[in-house]
């Protein structure tokens, strides 16, 4: 495949170079290295990172996804996490609709298979807010309290996957409701964080 994405002169999405191997360049790929703050997962800044993000949020590259599961797959390794299941931070019907496909999910069952653990779509999002990506400051804390529920019963350690963390508002709330849903402890992984405040604020509720 490598052959085939340079001769349509695709670029990696780590680093925007050309690419010399599937999916991402071989520079990225040894750059690809899991950190973990606060019981989550994560690659590194979105300035870095944030363009993995991107490539499997608007086209969808599961390859990309792979790798990136692959490394996650290795910190919970490292840190023995038992886990009863992955499951993924939902996003409303009509993205999923125009994309065909939640990108976080994409990533989750990417992350169930390299790590050996269950996949379930445990929670439902059932409150509609513009993308985080595109707001700033104190309307990012403004997500309705009850934009995620569980839609089913869960029990154990849970890891929890998003994409990006942005101002953590996100994740904290999508966190509360799997806890509803009967899960023990939950952790996360995602790609990029935004700013390490949101990880500190993430801590506060544990």
């Amino acid at each position: 495949m490598a052959w085939l994405e340079a001769l349509f002169g695709l670029k990696c999405p780590g680093c925007g170079k050309s690419l010399d191997s599937s999916g991402l360049c071989q520079d990225c790929r040894a750059q690809l290295e899991w950190q973990q703050a606060y019981g989550i997962l994560f690659l590194g800044s979105y300035q870095r990172w944030g363009g993995l993000s991107r490539s499997i949020k608007y086209g969808g590259k599961r390859d990309v996804a792979d790798l990136i599961a692959q490394e996650w797959a290795k910190g919970i390794a490292y840190h023995r996490w038992r886990l009863a299941g992955v499951t993924a931070v939902p996003t409303l019907p009509h993205r999923q609709i125009r994309r065909g496909y939640n990108q976080a999910e994409l990533l989750g069952r990417a992350l169930a298979k390299a790590a050996g653990v269950p996949y379930q779509n445990v929670l439902s999002r059932v409150r509609y807010a513009p993308s985080q990506t595109q707001r700033t400051g104190v309307s990012k804390a403004s997500l309705p309290a009850g934009t995620f529920v569980p839609r089913q019963k869960v029990s154990g350690a849970w890891l929890l996957v998003d994409d990006v963390i942005t101002s953590g508002t996100t994740f904290r709330l999508a966190r509360k409701a799997l806890l509803e849903a009967g899960a023990g402890q939950v952790y996360g992984a995602c790609i990029a964080v935004k700013s390490s405040k949101a990880l500190q604020d993430l801590s506060w509720d544990t």
